[in-house]
């Protein structure tokens, strides 16, 4: 009789040790992810004026970031406690800006405080140490926004000097997302939509070049588009 207590008791402790492991938040990493999937989506919807649907999923976004509590034990290996708490901090105030902006109808304000929030996250993994696919694919949203301000100044002056500045970001450019490439692991790397992807800009950062070169005023502003939308969904799948 005993030895049957002390096992129903054993097993009960058990029991409720691995209900507590159950409701634990999930690591930082993984309750981030969602989070960050949200805010990518809630900026592709404000881009096109769906506030309605960028509300949603900022909604998901702040509930999960009331989620992203510090454990009891320490912060997550690797995040110094002081920058995780300025980054939970901030993240939470933003997300109530970002909210106000779209209850305005404000798309610009919400997609800077959008951007701030994505901007955070990978400035504290970047302070970690930490860098993966999703961190290279964000960083190429600059070399994007010199390329199209090249692009755009040679279709308004197809002169020598901006072909040449065409050329150049064109190549800084497609730099950015050969290494990206790199980064991807053997999964990602083999998903047909990933290749169409990377491949379609790598090739089309290639083509602009030289429609810059050959002096085609309208095929650099096709392939400006299009580039423009590669980035879009690197961004918004992988990002």
């Amino acid at each position: 009789m005993r030895c049957t207590i002390v096992l129903l008791a054993w097993l009960a402790s058990n029991a409720l040790a691995l209900g507590a492991e159950a409701d634990r938040p999930a690591d930082f990493a993984s309750a981030m992810a969602p989070i960050m999937a949200n805010l990518r989506t809630a900026v592709s919807y404000a881009r096109t004026g769906n506030f309605a649907l960028a509300q949603i999923e900022t909604d998901e976004a702040v509930a999960g970031w009331k989620r992203l509590v510090p454990s009891t034990s320490g912060p997550p290996p690797a995040y110094a406690p002081a920058e995780l708490t300025r980054f939970l901090d901030g993240g939470r105030e933003r997300l109530t800006a970002i909210t106000g902006a779209l209850d305005r109808g404000d798309n610009v304000a919400a997609g800077r405080e959008l951007l701030a929030v994505r901007q955070a996250f990978h400035a504290l993994r970047r302070h970690a140490g930490l860098y993966d696919l999703g961190d290279c694919i964000f960083e190429i949203a600059p070399a994007m926004e010199a390329l199209r301000i090249a692009a755009t100044r040679y279709g308004e002056q197809p002169a020598s000097a901006n072909a040449e500045d065409t050329v150049a970001a064109a190549s800084a450019f497609r730099d950015r997302l050969q290494r990206c490439n790199e980064w991807a692991n053997s999964e990602i790397a083999a998903q047909g939509e990933f290749r169409r992807l990377i491949d379609g800009a790598i090739a089309s950062s290639g083509e602009i070049a030289h429609a810059a070169m050959a002096g085609d005023g309208p095929l650099v502003h096709r392939y400006l588009i299009e580039l423009q939308s590669f980035a879009q969904l690197l961004d918004f799948r992988y990002g």
